[in-house]
């Protein structure tokens, strides 16, 4: 059945727990990660950071622990090409805090697209299309100015000004999430136009693999 974007929410990580060290992450269907005395728990959300550049900053939810490892739900790893073995170690953190943003209007969405790169091989007389990976993605959306002074209006500037990793949340009616790792920027210049309300414009900017759960 299809859904409609109307009753979407938004949110983005305010706080986060001290980082951990993960020692090492397998290559399995859904990969365990080694986490000693992490404290994690089941339904968490954390962000990993790994030398794995496909999981790098990726948000994950725990799906079962262990004293010292949890297993990171719907995260393939088992493509040694894109995560050779004994090499995915980092560190992984929890996010403490979700903030939600209301009264958000005009959400845009860019980026995200399939890269191509062209050759044609000197013996050949026929093109050849590669895949290059994908494109940033960059999503926006204007807020009611009228939020100035609100927790949710001092989270994203205090995001916007440290410029730090954080993650959004996107919660749709199905109840269906999609976190997107990215850095925050709002502009506090309030934008204003005739027949519209007095908004500031807000841009999240992606720097890793989105994640995506059913409800």
């Amino acid at each position: 059945m299809a859904t409609l974007p109307s009753g979407t929410t938004l949110a983005v990580a305010s706080l986060f727990a001290a980082a951990k060290t993960v020692t090492a992450i397998s290559n399995a269907a859904e990969a365990s990660v080694s986490c000693s005395a992490h404290g994690f728990q089941v339904g968490d959300i954390v962000q990993l950071y790994s030398a794995w550049g496909r999981l790098n900053r990726r948000a994950v939810k725990v799906k079962s622990v262990t004293t010292d490892a949890f297993v990171a739900e719907n995260i393939d790893t088992t493509n040694l090409e894109f995560f050779p073995a004994g090499s995915g170690g980092g560190t992984v953190r929890k996010v403490t805090t979700f903030t939600q943003i209301s009264k958000y209007l005009n959400a845009n969405q860019s980026g995200g697209e399939p890269k191509k790169v062209t050759v044609r091989f000197m013996d050949e007389d026929t093109e050849t299309s590669l895949n290059d990976g994908f494109t940033a993605i960059t999503e926006s959306f204007d807020i009611d100015a009228d939020q100035f002074g609100t927790v949710a209006y001092n989270t994203l500037r205090g995001l916007s000004e440290v410029q730090t990793d954080t993650i959004l949340k996107k919660t749709l009616k199905s109840g269906t999430v999609i976190f997107t790792p990215c850095k925050v920027a709002m502009n506090e210049n309030v934008k204003m136009a005739d027949g519209s309300i007095m908004t500031n414009a807000v841009s999240i900017d992606g720097n890793g693999r989105i994640t995506r759960y059913t409800a």
